[in-house]
C-alpha cells in the first residue's frame, strides 16, 4: 500500500475530491495548509509571522492506495489541479508499512 499525500493549490481542491470520488477512491482527507507555492494572484498572498514570510493557502490531500492504484490517482490529481503553465503543486508517495482499523470489522 502507499500513501499519496498532494500539496495543491486552494482553488482546485474540490475539483480535485470530487475527479477521486468519481473515479471511486472516496476514503481521503483534505486539510487547508499554508505553503509557498506560487501564487495565483495577489490577493492570495499572506504574510505569515510563524515563518516570517509570504503564504499562500493550500490543501493537502492524503489518501492511502494499494500499489496498482498509484498512477491512476497521481494521473487524476496532476491533471485535475494543474492551474496555468506554472508548478501547480507537488505529489508525495510513500510506502505503507501497516493499516490498523479502528473499531468496526475489518473485512
Amino acid at each position: 500500500m502507499k500513501l499519496v499525500k498532494a500539496f495543491i493549490h486552494h482553488v482546485r481542491s474540490a475539483s480535485v475530491v470530487e475527479a477521486l470520488a468519481d473515479a471511486g477512491f472516496r476514503n481521503l482527507t483534505l486539510h487547508d495548509v499554508r505553503g509557498m507555492l506560487k501564487p495565483l494572484s495577489a490577493h492570495e498572498v499572506t504574510y505569515s509571522t510563524d515563518v516570517s514570510g509570504l503564504v499562500i493557502s493550500e490543501a493537502r490531500l492524503s489518501l492511502v492506495v494499494e500499489d496498482q492504484e498509484v498512477d491512476a490517482v497521481t494521473a487524476i490529481i496532476s491533471t485535475v489541479a494543474r492551474v496555468g503553465p506554472n508548478v501547480s503543486g507537488y505529489i508525495y508517495v510513500s510506502p505503507v508499512e501497516q493499516v490498523i482499523a479502528i473499531g468496526g470489522s475489518q473485512s
